[in-house]
């Protein structure tokens, strides 16, 4: 009597050991989810086999959290490049959360579960694991609202009549654009790439050469009644810290600007000195391309 129930006991695992067989899929979150209220965030997971790209899968996500009941929440996720899978899902808040994947490939199905940590992102972007945060977007929000009233005053000190009019609807006209978060956003991987850049070819920025960029970045303001006032209700210690921190990154980029000139003139020995800065800008942009795409970013 117990050898048959040891035997229906060996059957039945075999016959759910059997069942459960098929590929072997490996998954590993490369672009983590966070939650933000409201918004569908974006998720993409690789699979993996033998440590091989899957592509032409099928792939479908439940997302649940562990340890409150809030339902669950269901991804589609489209296939991308070297076996990439991405979605979007909105989810109701942070925590802990189980995602239960099923695959599907030529008629074979597997399932996979994994855990996931679903948190509240630190800014707004990320830049090789670096944050961009909302403190850095209002920091260029306002150093762009900075030009722009130097802009009228110059305007005010040059203009009269109906020319200053014109100047100044036009300049009324930009002040849209400081509400745009992607210009915003470009403006700071722009320089944050370059800069980056500037550091893979050994490049160092001396505190003398930041605090003299910075010094001349200061006489400017000061010409400027408005420039003044608008750093002192910003609070200009604060402000010339932050400063000091993003004249760190143009010291740098310069830096590979000088690099470019360099390489221009010596190609072009007998080029004018405009023929060389437009070369040499257009290289820069050029590289700048380059640079951008070879990052890890990730906008959220």
């Amino acid at each position: 009597m117990k050898t048959r129930i040891i035997f229906s006991l060996l059957l039945l695992i075999s016959l759910i050991t059997g069942c459960s067989s098929g590929p072997d899929y490996k998954v590993t979150v490369t672009k983590d989810l966070y939650f933000v209220k409201d918004t569908a965030m974006p998720f993409e997971i690789k699979v993996t086999e033998n440590n091989k790209a899957v592509k032409g899968l099928k792939v479908a996500a439940q997302l649940s959290m562990t340890n409150m009941d809030h339902g669950s929440y269901d991804v589609k996720l489209v296939e991308g490049k070297n076996g990439t899978y991405s979605g979007k899902v909105n989810l109701p808040m942070g925590g802990k959360y189980e995602a239960a994947f099923t695959f599907e490939k030529v008629g074979k199905k597997a399932e996979k579960v994994i855990d996931l940590h679903v948190t509240k992102p630190k800014g707004v972007a990320i830049i090789n694991g670096e944050w961009i945060t909302n403190e850095d977007v209002n920091f260029y929000k306002f150093i762009n609202q900075l030009q722009l009233e130097i802009n009228r005053e110059s305007a005010q000190k040059k203009y009269t009549g109906k020319q200053l009019e014109e100047e100044l609807a036009y300049l009324d006209s930009q002040e849209k654009t400081l509400e745009d978060k992607n210009q915003l956003l470009t403006q700071i991987i722009r320089l944050r790439a370059m800069a980056l850049l500037a550091d893979e070819k050994g490049h160092k920025a001396a505190e003398t050469e930041v605090n003299a960029a910075l010094l001349k970045a200061r006489e400017q303001y000061n010409q400027f009644e408005s420039a003044k006032k608008l750093i002192n209700e910003y609070g200009a210690d604060k402000f010339w810290a932050t400063e000091k921190q993003q004249y760190r990154m143009i010291v740098m980029s310069q830096k590979v600007q000088k690099d470019l000139i360099d390489k221009v003139k010596k190609e072009n020995p007998k080029a004018g000195e405009q023929e060389i800065y437009y070369q040499a800008q257009k290289e820069y942009e050029e590289l700048l391309v380059s640079q951008v795409n070879s990052l890890k970013i990730e906008i959220l």
